[in-house]
């Protein structure tokens, strides 16, 4: 491991609403991960079983009663990494890698977007997607997210709504609080590059379930939009 970090420096949080069908793979795998010391499940408000089926699969789980977005998921997360971390009297505290609820298996592949944090040459990175890539293509939230990070940064990242994202306490800390629900991610990177922090995008092997096109799927991208546009509103 490079950059003198120790093993065990990295926490896995995983955000996650009624996923109980891919919770536990995606659990499995990210503990797997070369520093990972813990993986913390925030149940933001499922209706199923997936509180109980990521803690059989060994995370740490912590509920939220009922649904309050991903922003707050993350920062549930965080806090009790923050509490983890308060109690075991670490010297310094550990870095976070989000990841997102419906990996499954592919969560083992997470590892390089830790490799530049510990290293001490990225305060943040993001997953792009290798297939992704290949596919090309971008949806009207993606292009909305990117457009408005480009316009209030001058940088315009690849895949502006990953979730998949590794970043140090402090450059967490210093995103605070972060924007609601879906708009996560597009404040979190507009936040630290004002900030002057160092941001690296990571190409990974990934991937989610497919979205698909029904009024459900239709309903979550309304969702994301609105969110996004939000978070770019109080951001100009």
């Amino acid at each position: 491991m490079s950059g003198g970090a120790r093993s065990g420096d990295v926490a896995v949080v995983i955000p996650a609403r009624n996923e109980a069908d891919r919770i536990q793979a995606t659990v499995t795998s990210a503990a797997g991960i070369t520093g990972v010391a813990l993986v913390i499940v925030v149940d933001d408000g499922s209706t199923d079983g997936t509180a109980a089926v990521a803690q059989r699969a060994g995370a740490m789980v912590t509920r939220h009663a009922g649904n309050r977005g991903k922003g707050a998921a993350m920062e549930t997360g965080a806090e009790g990494v923050r509490l983890l971390d308060q109690h075991e009297h670490l010297d310094r505290p550990r870095h976070l890698l989000f990841l997102d609820a419906d990996l499954a298996d592919t969560a083992a592949l997470a590892g390089p977007l830790v490799d530049p944090v510990l290293a001490g040459k990225a305060d943040m990175t993001i997953a792009v997607f290798s297939a992704t890539v290949k596919l090309g293509g971008h949806g009207l939230v993606v292009g909305l997210s990117g457009a408005g990070i480009q316009r209030a940064t001058g940088w315009r990242p690849a895949q502006p709504l990953n979730g998949q994202r590794c970043l140090t306490r402090a450059a967490f800390e210093a995103a605070r609080p972060l924007a609601r629900g879906w708009g996560v991610e597009t404040g979190l990177t507009i936040d630290l590059l004002r900030k002057g922090l160092r941001i690296t995008e990571v190409e990974v092997e990934l991937a989610h379930r497919a979205t698909g096109t029904g009024l459900r799927a239709q309903l979550h991208r309304a969702h994301q939009l609105a969110d996004v546009a939000r978070a770019l509103a109080v951001r100009r």
